[in-house]
């Protein structure tokens, strides 16, 4: 088994390579495709169909944004949590799935990285879902682990024999600190994630925004003493705005 490292639009691509075929632990951006199909057939020198599996860890742009496409060239099976399909669906969905977007080109410009296409359908048809603790298929040696928070469906990918895990947004640094990503939809559940990775054999955890770190290298109890208690969202945060704002002006009267 071998982890092959691809810079993508604005997060790491993690795509993996054994004896079954090609693994994609992420569906990465829209802009990321060509990318990828890129790295497949000239780097590997192997044909787009050997790419057997894309999972969706979650339906943020830089995740979900190419694993339709990504799946119409290659043939490729699309996987998630089962809630992943509903993360965009009703009215806030779609406008949390538009503000999405412009964060992702906001992320893009604050790295010198050009406006690229990255729209994506908000709602995901996966062609399998994954529970908890399940292995993938035809990857027998890659575990499933639910571990939400910063959505209500995140997945870490744990490759077994060699306890090392791919964790998406669990974590991501700030200023050269690991801390909770945002949006934390779930704050409570996001305690409990952490605490099982803490507490499981991995030794060695992949981030989309983090190079590779070493368990004993995470502070674990200083990250869930210090992650919010109540929800940071788009909507949390707006709300808190016209408050202060409202606040504001009440006490100006």
């Amino acid at each position: 088994m071998k982890i092959h490292t691809l810079a993508g639009y604005i997060q790491h691509i993690y795509l993996v390579e054994d004896k079954s075929g090609l693994l994609l632990l992420d569906g990465c951006s829209r802009a990321d495709v060509d990318n990828v199909c890129n790295y497949i057939t000239q780097t590997l020198g192997r044909p787009l169909t050997h790419l057997k599996l894309i999972v969706v860890t979650h339906m943020h742009p830089d995740h979900a944004g190419g694993a339709v496409a990504l799946r119409k060239r290659t043939g490729a099976q699309v996987a998630s949590h089962p809630k992943a399909a509903n993360w965009y669906s009703g009215f806030a969905g779609r406008t949390a799935h538009g503000i999405d977007l412009l964060l992702t080109w906001w992320v893009a410009n604050r790295i010198g990285k050009p406006r690229m296409p990255i729209w994506y359908n908000p709602i995901l048809a996966p062609d399998i879902t994954l529970k908890d603790n399940q292995t993938l298929p035809g990857f027998s040696d890659w575990q499933v682990m639910y571990t939400p928070g910063h959505t209500d469906h995140d997945l870490t990918l744990a490759h077994i024999p060699t306890q090392q895990a791919y964790i998406a947004d669990v974590l991501v640094q700030v200023k050269g600190e690991l801390v909770p990503p945002y949006p934390l939809c779930h704050p409570n559940q996001y305690r409990e994630s952490l605490k099982r990775l803490a507490q499981s054999q991995i030794d060695t955890f992949f981030c989309a925004h983090v190079p590779p770190t070493k368990k004993s290298d995470i502070d674990f109890e200083h990250v869930i003493e210090n992650a919010p208690r109540k929800p940071k969202n788009h909507w949390h945060s707006s709300k808190n705005r016209i408050k202060k704002k409202l606040f504001n002006q009440t006490r100006e009267h």
